[in-house]
C-alpha cells in the first residue's frame, strides 16, 4: 500500500504537462493546416487569373498586353498587388494548338502571407480566335 502512494504522488502534476504538450502540438497542427489552405487559395486564385487574361489576350480583338492588365487587375482585387507584380504572356503552341499563355510568377505563402518571392508559378492558356 506504501508503494502505491509513492507511485500516485510521483504522477501528481502530470496532467498538467501533458496538457500543454498536446495543446502546443495541436496548436502547430492547426495552423499548419490554415497555411496549407491559404497557400492553396492563393495558387487557385493566381491561376484563375493567369487563365481568365490568357483567354481575355486570344480573343479576336484583344492583345497580349491587355491579358496580362487583366490578369493583374483580378489578382490584385483578390489577393493584393504584391502578388501581381510579374506577369508576362507570349503567343504559342499548346497542345498542337496556337493558344495565348500567361505566366504568373508570385511569391508562395509560407507563415501568413510572407514567402519567397517568384517561387509559385502558374501558367493559363487559351486557344487564340481568329477573324473569318
Amino acid at each position: 500500500m506504501h508503494r502505491l502512494r509513492v507511485i500516485l504522488r510521483e504522477e501528481a502534476g502530470s496532467a498538467v504537462a501533458e496538457f500543454v504538450m498536446v495543446g502546443a502540438l495541436l496548436t502547430v497542427l492547426t495552423l499548419s493546416v490554415i497555411q496549407l489552405g491559404l497557400a492553396l487559395h492563393i495558387r487557385n486564385t493566381v491561376l484563375d487569373a493567369a487563365s481568365e487574361g490568357a483567354r481575355f489576350a486570344a480573343l479576336a480583338d484583344s492583345s497580349l498586353g491587355e491579358g496580362v492588365a487583366r490578369s493583374r487587375d483580378l489578382i490584385s482585387s483578390a489577393i493584393g498587388t504584391g502578388y501581381a507584380g510579374d506577369v508576362t504572356a507570349t503567343y504559342g503552341r499548346y497542345l498542337g494548338h496556337p493558344s495565348a499563355i500567361v505566366t504568373v510568377r508570385t511569391p508562395l505563402p509560407l507563415i501568413g502571407l510572407f514567402g519567397f518571392d517568384g517561387a509559385l508559378e502558374v501558367s493559363g492558356h487559351a486557344a487564340v480566335e481568329t477573324l473569318p
